[in-house]
């Protein structure tokens, strides 16, 4: 079975964590609830690796800063478009006024075709 994935990677204030997972849990329970298969939030941990292009440097982070790695799994891209349609449709994931625990403008985000997944 292939699947497509959105991927995301935040630069985030390490104290902007718990409002960050509050959030997240709404999306989880959004994307969950409108049928992506997998929904994955994950803080990094281990970040300073002595070889290739680190997380800390790919983002530029600052003193006080981690990463979020996030992934959504699909069935397809036209699946995936149906999903975040109904998602962003839905009245609960309403975000107006609310102020992002993240720099948006250091948010990075793509779509993405599955090359090899176990089953």
């Amino acid at each position: 079975m292939s699947t497509y994935v959105d991927g995301f990677v935040i630069p985030i204030k390490k104290s902007n964590v718990r409002a960050y997972k509050k959030m997240a849990a709404l999306g989880c329970k959004m994307w969950m609830k409108h049928g992506a298969l997998a929904y994955f939030e994950c803080e990094g941990d281990d970040l300073n690796i002595a070889w290739g292009w680190t997380f800390p440097k790919m983002c530029q982070l600052k003193a006080g800063e981690t990463v979020i790695f996030a992934f959504i799994v699909y069935k397809s891209k036209a699946h995936r478009n149906q999903v975040n349609k109904k998602v962003l449709a839905d009245p609960a994931m309403n975000m107006e006024g609310q102020k992002m625990p993240f720099d948006m403008k250091r948010f990075a985000m793509g779509g993405f075709k599955t090359l090899v997944q176990s089953k």
